[in-house]
């Protein structure tokens, strides 16, 4: 799927943004997961109700949990329902813990060559601090902050991605162009 970019990273890492922007340079259409993913979990079960009871019963973490499985099923429906498309995944679409599912996301990607994971810095810690600045405009949910950082440390973004690509103090054009001289869309 050379025409396919997928991109993965952190709550605020820059991805739906960049998306949009390799869109317009490209011609190629942008399939956000955040605006199809809950279709896709609805399609094995996905509860709003059990996930509201979940959250109010056990807190932010076991909702997480409880949305891995429909996470690993919607990476693989929006790939087969939009081929040929740049893909900007929510930011938990790329973490596992669960190895099982690790498993089943890594064998779906490792079938298109344009996996780039959008991260501020090479230093873990200088990119929560970038990403935590970033939040603030988002949410004061210090569980999405913790939730985030987790993001960053989980090492199945860096074992998806194809290509990692450090953000800060780039523009999304610029992120846009490096994308776009490493993938093999032109090719």
């Amino acid at each position: 799927m050379a025409s396919t970019i997928i991109l993965i990273g952190p709550i605020c890492s820059g991805k739906s943004t960049v998306a949009e922007v390799l869109s317009t340079k490209t011609g190629i259409p942008q399939r956000p997961m955040d605006d199809l993913r809950f279709d896709y979990y609805k399609e094995i079960g996905f509860s709003t109700e059990k996930q509201n009871e979940i959250r109010e019963n056990n807190g932010y973490m076991a909702m997480y949990q409880y949305w891995k499985p429909f996470e690993a099923h919607a990476v693989k429906r929006v790939l087969e329902d939009y081929p040929n498309c740049i893909h900007d995944f929510g930011a938990g679409h790329s973490v596992y813990e669960d190895q099982i599912l690790f498993k089943a996301v890594k064998r779906i990607l490792n079938g298109y060559e344009n996996v780039f994971l959008l991260l501020p810095s090479q230093n873990e810690q200088e990119s929560i601090n970038v990403l935590n600045e970033r939040l603030k405009d988002v949410t004061t949910n210090n569980e999405v902050y913790r939730l985030n950082e987790h993001f960053v440390k989980n090492k199945s973004n860096k074992l998806l991605a194809k290509y990692t690509v450090y953000t800060n103090g780039s523009s999304p054009e610029d992120i846009a162009d490096e994308i776009i001289e490493m993938s093999s869309i032109n090719s």
